[in-house]
């Protein structure tokens, strides 16, 4: 016994000797190691710099591809907790990614996504927008930096410029400070112009300058109208529709748009990250592979909640009215406001021109994806909104013609 315990106690003195004799003094003696190779790595990850030549290709990938491999992608997404953010980090965590997830609010706010992937990968970090050291924190570890941060309506806190286009300049001159950080994606939206009569579309234009005016090989992102199970355009109509029995097209319902599967926009930016650096510097623009009105949307809709369609056609006049004093009001009353739903007067100034994919812009296409059609399983979530459960009633495509009897 009394041996053992010599050994236990003479153990620290062996490591502390061998830790001594792998000091950077006796390094500096054996190899003639300088201290500027010694001291290289540390300050090249915080010396300034721009993004790396290349993609996130030629890190290094361990195992299968699964969410139990390595992938060598340490992503810290910026609005992770919204309704792209779910999708994007699912994509990156089951393929052996590790998902930095800053968070400003409740700390159940992220707790879906640690879900997403194996055990550590994917870490919600508290983080507040307006403090550039929480910032630097979050980004820290990172490699690729994804800023989902949006918002269609001003709150009493935070502003439209503020929100989409001051804190995507800040976290892009951030990530230049940082060094290390080989991607940078910039997560706009389709019809961002700085003539926009949308003040977040304009918001999001001034965004996109910013950003490329700090980190010229960061990669931009314009998707149309997003759809999905947590959407915020076919929800709110059914909601309206199932309380008040119509739905109102704002302007005729005659504008034309470009809706996309959420699911495809996540895709597309992974697509990006795993590319060999072609898609950087590059805007892409990303629809759906049909053109819509509101009204055709909104056949869909009542198509899968099988509801009767009635609407009510609303003059761009009248929705503004409707929607204006809420927009007045958001900073003049001591309390928050509702947010708005189908009368966003932000959105209403935007209906009032086209929003569709340019041209010659780069699209899914490019990155070798095709999207989805809005049709079956991308809108199939809306069956929670039948009046008489999943199976209630019958649509016109499941009607089985009479002469399937003959």
């Amino acid at each position: 016994m009394q041996a053992v315990s010599r050994r236990l106690v003479q153990r620290p003195l062996a490591l502390g000797g061998v830790a001594s004799i792998y000091s950077p003094s006796s390094l500096r003696s054996l190899y003639g190691v300088s201290d500027h190779h010694l001291n290289g790595a540390e300050n090249r990850r915080y010396s300034s710099s721009s993004l790396a030549t290349k993609g996130v290709g030629h890190l290094a990938r361990k195992g299968t591809g699964g969410r139990s491999s390595v992938s060598g992608i340490v992503a810290t997404v910026f609005g992770a907790t919204g309704f792209l953010g779910r999708y994007l980090v699912q994509q990156l965590a089951k393929m052996g990614s590790q998902v930095l997830v800053p968070f400003r609010g409740s700390e159940d706010n992220p707790r879906h996504l640690k879900l997403m992937g194996d055990l550590g990968q994917v870490v919600p970090m508290k983080f507040d927008p307006r403090d550039e050291d929480s910032i630097k924190a979050v980004m820290a570890k990172a490699n690729v930096v994804i800023n989902l941060i949006g918002r269609e309506y001003e709150t009493r806190n935070f502003s439209f410029e503020e929100v989409n286009h001051h804190m995507a300049e800040k976290l892009a001159l951030v990530a230049k400070e940082h060094g290390g950080i080989m991607r940078f994606i910039q997560v706009s939206c389709l019809g961002a112009s700085v003539t926009s009569p949308s003040r977040m579309q304009r918001a999001k234009a001034a965004a996109e300058e910013a950003v490329l005016n700090a980190l010229p090989e960061a990669t931009v992102m314009r998707p149309a109208t997003m759809i999905g199970t947590e959407d915020r355009i076919l929800n709110p109509w059914a909601m309206f529709v199932k309380k008040y029995g119509f739905l109102p097209l704002i302007g005729g319902g005659t504008n034309k748009f470009q809706p996309v599967y959420v699911v495809d926009v996540a895709a597309a930016i992974v697509a990006a990250l795993k590319d060999d650096g072609s898609s950087m510097g590059k805007t892409y623009e990303l629809g759906g592979p049909d053109v819509f009105t509101p009204h055709d949307l909104a056949e869909i809709m009542f198509d899968m909640i099988r509801e009767w369609p009635r609407y009510v056609k609303l003059p761009f006049p009248i929705a503004k009215a409707m929607a204006g004093p809420r927009d007045f009001m958001v900073n003049k009353v001591p309390f928050p406001l509702p947010s708005p739903q189908i009368f966003n007067l932000d959105q209403i100034n935007a209906l009032t021109t086209d929003t569709l994919v340019s041209d010659k812009a780069l699209t899914f296409q490019d990155l070798d994806l095709i999207p989805h059609k809005l049709k079956g399983y991308p809108v199939e979530f809306l069956i929670q909104y039948r009046k008489g459960g999943p199976n209630f009633g019958s649509t016109v495509s499941e009607k089985i013609s009479t002469d399937f009897y003959n």
